[in-house]
């Protein structure tokens, strides 16, 4: 299936009592969930040209993550617990036994995260560049403090929403062939769209996840001795050039993690699905037909 009729044809469900538009790739294989990460990011723009090689021999699953793209309104508050009851619920609607899952940033973190509530629900976990690992960040309490301000998300949602020029500069500036990436039209224009939607909706810049993760003197949870509870076949991605998420950091959940894989990806940044986009397909396909997450039908 192209990537043209994956996200221009999408199912719109209720999951939760909220509204998530889902869209859908592949005829055949076991199923993979894609999820994207916090702030800007959607089903389309990060996962754009990713789906095409895992919809070679998968059924992908691709969502917009609540309050993003299509999956709005949401009432109340989004943070680790909600997702836990949220794609246990998702998988439910969808009629999916187990998934294999894979999550840039947020996503990522997300991902893990179910994976150790429910490892009977995953059949495979792929964290790329997950959000929700270690315990203490740098300038902790000060960047605590300015994300805790009344009102300070939501003027920078302002901001992204109306400043298409900065949006622009910052997103080149994050991406290793800068203004040269294949697509960054394409990339700015649906980073732009969601900064409007989260301006009209009053929507804080950073998610309610993100939030909850991040206390005053330390996370609040995504420990390392959490990781040695995980029970599927997991397989760690890096960006060699990520400024947010440390090698070190990375490792160290390798480590932790029984049945653990880990491969650093270079000339890829924090949005590796945009710098590398088929090295991350290859190497997403080649991992889930090893560790058995890529065979047999759900």
């Amino acid at each position: 299936m192209s990537t043209a009729t994956t996200f221009t044809s999408y199912e719109d469900l209720t999951v939760l009592g909220g509204p998530v538009r889902v869209h859908r790739a592949g005829e055949s294989g076991t199923p993979v969930l894609l999820l994207h990460g916090a702030m800007l990011d959607t089903a389309e723009g990060i996962w754009h040209d990713v789906v095409p090689s895992l919809s070679a021999d998968h059924r992908v699953y691709v969502i917009d993550m609540p309050r993003h793209g299509a999956s709005r309104p949401w009432k109340g508050w989004l943070g680790d617990a909600f997702y836990g009851r949220f794609l246990l619920a998702l998988l439910d609607v969808l009629e999916l036994d187990t998934v294999a899952i894979m999550g840039l940033s947020m996503g990522g973190g997300v991902g893990f995260r179910f994976a150790l509530r429910h490892p009977e629900r995953v059949s495979a976990l792929i964290p790329v560049n997950p959000g929700g690992l270690g315990e203490k960040r740098p300038h902790h309490f000060l960047t605590w403090a300015i994300i805790r301000t009344p009102g300070m998300l939501r003027a920078c949602s302002w901001i992204l929403a109306h400043f298409p020029g900065y949006l622009r500069s910052g997103l080149a500036s994050s991406l290793d062939r800068g203004t040269e990436t294949p697509g960054l039209d394409r990339i700015v224009r649906l980073a732009g769209q969601e900064a409007r939607e989260k301006h009209r909706f009053g929507e804080r810049a950073m998610d309610d996840w993100q939030l909850d993760w991040y206390g005053p003197l330390r996370t609040r949870f995504g420990r390392l001795e959490e990781l040695r509870a995980l029970k599927v076949p997991t397989l760690w991605m890096h960006g060699a050039d990520d400024p947010l998420i440390g090698h070190h950091e990375m490792a160290a959940a390798h480590e932790a993690t029984p049945d653990s894989r880990f491969v650093t990806i270079a000339h890829a940044g924090h949005l590796l699905p945009y710098d590398q986009p088929e090295q991350l397909g290859m190497l997403a396909r080649d991992f889930l037909t090893e560790s058995g997450g890529g065979r047999g039908e759900n």
